[in-house]
């Protein structure tokens, strides 16, 4: 992925939340937004279809496949990968500048495979944090309990978690989430840690 449309203004660092599905990432990210450290959060963009209430522009930017693909070929993603078959994820450029426009810092919540992509982008610009789930058996009953996957897409998630527990020691730092009110403390440290720098 070459950078022929870099971003703007690279004026704002990033803050990279990482974790196999279910292990907890989404709940630290949405608890950090209500803090104090000037975060926005980066939405987005993906193929799939839409799930019960979500809102395109807020949840995700909601993109067909084709659309998807033009824009890969367009250069405008700072990351993105093909999750499953003509399922797509990225961050799009405009996003990150339209964060820092604003004067405020990037936070992410994104799978592993795009958490490293990302730190390898910004680099010293942005804290990659990798949640780490108590057990592997921990993980699989928190998306049984979700009730929202059929047992193909249990499997599925399941076996990609396995294999992205190995990418943890390449993050940053790595937070073990066996206990939120610890994970949330622990999370709100590092950030504020990394703001201040």
């Amino acid at each position: 992925m070459s950078n022929s449309h870099p971003i703007t203004q690279p004026s704002g660092k990033c803050i990279i939340f990482s974790a196999p599905s279910g292990a907890g990432k989404t709940t630290i990210v949405r608890h950090l937004l209500t803090q104090d450290f000037d975060l926005e959060f980066s939405i987005s963009a993906c193929s799939r279809e839409k799930r019960g209430n979500e809102e395109d522009g807020k949840d995700y930017y909601f993109l067909s496949a084709e659309a998807f693909k033009q824009k890969i070929k367009d250069e405008d993603f700072v990351e993105w990968e093909e999750v499953y078959k003509d399922n797509f994820y990225g961050t799009l450029k405009s996003e990150i500048d339209r964060i820092w426009a604003q004067g405020k810092h990037v936070i992410f919540d994104v799978d592993v495979v795009g958490g490293l992509n990302l730190k390898r982008y910004f680099q010293d610009q942005a804290l990659a944090i990798f949640v780490m789930p108590p057990s592997v058996e921990a993980l699989e009953s928190r998306l049984r309990y979700r009730d929202t996957e059929t047992e193909e897409k249990i499997q599925t998630r399941m076996s990609k978690a396995k294999t992205e527990l190995d990418f943890a020691n390449q993050f940053d730092t790595i937070i073990l989430n066996d206990q939120l009110d610890r994970a949330l403390k622990i999370a709100e440290e590092k950030v504020s840690q990394f703001l201040n720098d």
